[in-house]
């Protein structure tokens, strides 16, 4: 039974260059049965915050196939709880998270069985509930549930969900999560910190991801679930309001399955505190570029005159520019006209650089400040075989195992020799110091480097030949940047036992290879709990035809 899909007869692009690698639009005309669809108007759509409406950290997560036209172009879309983007999860730091995934997804144009990824969580002693198919679980089966319990223990930040199967968040199952602190240092930075001042970004398609190629064609940007695409109708963007003279603490999420973004908004600077769920020390900036799967937390003050400014994104892909209110949202200060802003763009000044960004609390790196310091480093070397348009870590293809590592392990393989997909897990003793390091420049960079069950120290930056052995910004997703002299370089301790996924986060990459396990502290693995309900995963998942797996 195949894992995934495989892209077979496809032309092979240039993937060092975006701009021209671009598959023609086509509009796709298959749909489910309509009698097993059901159907949200641009209407309802329009009038709706959709991303507002805040669940958590007990709740029900249905997966249901919804036809929606969040840029004004109606297709069927996989999603959490009706709605796209899914609903903002929250909680408070320390609380217990029990998230039951119902799985009632009938459109079989895309994939029917999914399973969740709670980015950035940690998942200590419930690394079962990383929810990483094939890797910590057998996805759950259409007509399914599964109850995923986890504490938040002691982090608070921006967070977001998504699928973990093939490329099936990009059809639409993503959204925010945020773990509140009461505690929080920067509290008295800002005035308003709630489910409303939550901004997404994310890149949307008009027909199904398995059907888009390795480099898909970027047709709108959505912010809050809302936008425009180039040639398309001037349908509702989203709108976010703010009081003048009062301050808020805004988390940018990048739901992103592959462009990264410059964000920015027209005669107003921002105040990062955040990145990734880690305190910063606060950076002034006038824009940000987000990779795929990163957040940041800035404080923006509303002291300009009181009117109606442009929220723009520039991404590395797709139809660039501003007509008709593409790659935008409006900042719209309270009692100003339901109009479009008429400001303008200005250069950025002040732009977000990772090596300006510092914790807020000193967290020393571990091991010896040097180079070669740690006690295992691995050198990725990333390339990509043209003729089959597959990357490869190491000169292994990752290929989703039959059985996923976290239940081999449970059976008894310990060792990297022992676990499958051979040549794609690598064994890691407990308490060791790591380094990872990964080359810019290789095919389809930059590529944004997430790493399951950790945080890392980020000792050398893309854009920089330096290293910071004193206080270098802690977070999971890492640029390892575009240029061949970059030379990415993250540290952490493997402090936290399970079977963890580092991939690229353009779900594309993955999907093709881009990827390895960490199989962290086996032993410990090996004598772990989970929930009974985990046990029955597999066997429901294997024993579907094609026909119950969707995305034919």
């Amino acid at each position: 039974m195949l894992r995934r899909r495989h892209l077979h007869s496809l032309p092979i692009p240039d993937f060092g260059s975006f701009a021209t690698a671009i598959k023609p639009h086509r509009l796709t005309t298959e749909i489910a049965q309509a009698s097993q669809m059901l159907y949200v108007s641009l209407f309802s759509l329009s009038l709706l915050p959709l991303s507002f409406a805040a669940i958590g950290p007990t709740t029900d997560l249905t997966l249901t196939n919804v036809h929606v036209a969040p840029d004004g172009f109606s297709r069927s879309a996989v999603t959490a709880n009706g709605v796209v983007p899914g609903p903002v999860i929250t909680g408070k730091k320390g609380d217990e998270y029990n998230i039951n995934v119902i799985n009632s997804l009938t459109d079989k144009t895309m994939l029917l069985s999914s399973s969740i990824h709670w980015h950035g969580l940690f998942q200590r002693k419930s690394s079962w509930a990383d929810g990483a198919s094939f890797v910590t679980q057998c996805p759950i089966a259409a007509n399914d549930s599964f109850l995923y319990t986890f504490s938040s223990a002691d982090q608070a930040g921006t967070y977001w969900y998504h699928s973990h199967l093939s490329t099936q968040y990009c059809d639409g199952l993503r959204g925010a999560m945020v773990i509140y602190d009461p505690a929080d240092p920067n509290r008295s930075l800002y005035d308003v910190d709630d489910e409303t001042t939550v901004i997404t970004l994310a890149d949307w398609y008009h027909e199904p991801a398995h059907d888009l190629g390795p480099i898909p064609t970027l047709i709108s940007t959505l912010i809050n679930g809302l936008g425009r695409y180039a040639g398309g109708p001037t349908s509702q963007l989203a709108v976010i309001t703010v009081k003048s003279g009062t301050r808020y603490r805004f988390r940018l999420v990048s739901l992103s399955c592959d462009p990264n973004f410059i964000f920015t908004i027209d005669s107003h600077k921002f105040t990062v505190i955040e990145v990734d769920g880690v305190n910063v020390k606060p950076l002034a900036v006038d824009s940000i570029q987000i990779y795929a799967g990163q957040r940041y937390s800035f404080v923006l003050n509303a002291d300009q005159t009181p009117g109606n400014y442009w929220i723009r994104t520039v991404a590395n892909s797709g139809t660039a520019g501003f007509d008709n209110g593409i790659n935008s949202a409006i900042l719209r200060y309270s009692g100003q006209s339901n109009t479009d802003p008429t400001t303008k763009q200005a250069t950025s000044a002040v732009p977000l650089v990772e090596t300006n960004l510092h914790p807020l609390t000193a967290t020393p790196v571990p091991g010896t400040p040097k180079v070669g310091g740690a006690d295992v480093s691995l050198n990725l070397a990333i390339t990509l075989d043209r003729s089959t348009t597959k990357f490869e870590i190491n000169g292994v293809e990752f290929v989703p195992p039959t059985v996923p590592v976290l239940l081999q392990i449970l059976s008894g393989a310990r060792t990297a020799a022992e676990l499958l997909p051979k040549g794609s897990v690598y064994s890691l003793p407990a308490n060791a110091v790591v380094d990872i390091i990964i080359p810019g420049g290789t095919a389809g960079a930059p590529h944004p480097f997430h790493l399951h069950g950790h945080n890392f120290w980020v000792v050398r930056s893309a854009g920089s030949s330096t290293y910071n052995w004193n206080d270098p910004i802690v977070r999971d997703v890492v640029n390892t940047g575009g240029s061949r002299t970059d030379n990415t370089t993250i540290r952490f301790v493997t402090d936290n036992a399970g079977p963890w996924f580092l991939h690229c986060h353009m779900d594309f990459h993955l999907d093709a290879g881009m990827a390895i396990v960490l199989a962290e502290d086996t032993d410990t693995v090996g004598k772990s709990t989970h929930p009974s309900a985990w046990n029955t995963l597999c066997p429901t998942y294997d024993a579907l035809t094609p026909d119950q797996l969707g995305g034919q």
